[in-house]
């Protein structure tokens, strides 16, 4: 039988040497290697260097961060362009003066804490989305709303707003109970489940409990509801409900409603390179719905911690239920009209 040598298939420990001395690096090559810490970085990267290596730590893909832009736009929009406003509606001049601090105040709140969300679901929309832009604007609202009502309505009211007071009154109404919700469904199935296969209920008894407050509100106010004449008072309701209710929140509203959509468009325009996340159909309607609403429970929390320093209470708070209702007709035409064009697209296939 034929056996190949050791020698044969190993080269000797002189050829080995040789090769060895003959690769040896010269001055050149030893000065223009990178430093040995480097060599397994560069091996890593593929022999490219860190410098123009993209770096991405959290592993966000262009939409993510596209994504991540257009949120913390939206949010500005929620909390700081629409508190700027309240300064303008100040100026206006209306009996009782309640009426227009209430509707001033209302422009400094967060977004709505469901109807938003709902109508995005209906319309199609990114409901992660205006949910997500939901939860962040009111948790930054805790900290922004005492400073927007501080810098555009105190002074318009000629008082001194307890700034550490009503953050304090946040945190204890809005925060801490969706901590202790968030930790309770988290760590019991039981609740979680539970919750789950009654959502129904909870979203009637949450509807019915917020349309509670407001009316609380206005009833600790029927003193001076009562003291006021009759005719007095009938005149300043009509103006109220027929010229202000019907005029002034419906161009609030339709003023957001234009702004957030001209931001859009603006924004879809700029971005250059591929399909625009902010010309998505699901995307801009979250946003539209969303930034554009205005919250009435917090307001309601905001006036009960006041205890009466922009004026009377129920008067504050007649004005905003009125921009409530007033929102919420607005935004549902407008899914009809959308959901209306989606099922034409649909038929023209």
């Amino acid at each position: 039988m034929i056996t190949h040598h050791p020698s044969l298939i190993r080269p000797s420990v002189l050829t080995l040497r040789a090769d060895v001395l003959r690769r040896r690096p010269t001055l050149h090559a030893v000065a223009s290697a990178p430093p040995p810490r480097l060599w397994s970085l560069r091996a890593t990267t593929g022999g490219t260097s860190p410098v123009t290596t993209k770096s991405n730590p959290l592993g966000f893909s262009d939409t993510h961060w596209a994504m991540l832009r257009f949120s913390c736009k939206c949010l500005g929009s929620i909390l700081l362009f629409t508190p700027f406003l309240a300064q303008f509606i100040m100026q206006v001049q209306f009996f009782p003066p309640e009426f227009i601090t209430g509707l001033a105040m209302f422009c400094c709140m967060p977004t709505t804490l469901s109807s938003g969300v709902t109508l995005t679901q209906l319309v199609g929309g990114n409901s992660a989305l205006a949910l997500a832009m939901t939860v962040a604007s009111n948790l930054l609202g805790i900290i922004i709303v005492p400073l927007s009502l501080a810098k555009y309505i105190s002074n318009g009211v000629g008082v001194s707003l307890p700034t550490e007071q009503l953050f304090k009154s946040l945190v204890t109404s809005l925060l801490i109970p969706l901590i202790i919700g968030k930790v309770a469904r988290e760590t019991s199935k039981g609740i979680a489940d539970f919750v789950d296969g009654n959502r129904q209920g909870f979203s009637v008894a949450s509807a019915v409990l917020l349309s509670l407050v407001p009316w609380i509100q206005v009833s600790r106010s029927r003193p001076l509801i009562l003291s006021v004449q009759v005719k007095s008072f009938a005149v300043a309701v009509t103006i109220g409900v027929y010229v202000y209710h019907l005029s002034l929140p419906q161009l609030l509203h339709l003023a957001l409603l234009a702004f957030n959509a001209a931001m859009l468009a603006i924004l879809s325009r700029l971005e250059q390179k591929g399909e625009s996340v902010f010309a998505k159909k699901e995307y801009a309607r979250a946003v539209i719905l969303v930034a554009s609403q205005k919250t009435l429970p917090v307001l309601v929390a905001v006036v009960e911690q006041l205890g009466g320093a922009f004026g009377e209470s129920g008067f504050l708070v007649i004005p905003c239920v009125a921009a409530h209702i007033n929102q919420i007709i607005i935004d549902s035409i407008i899914v009809n009209w959308w959901r209306q064009k989606d099922q034409q697209f649909t038929s023209a296939k």
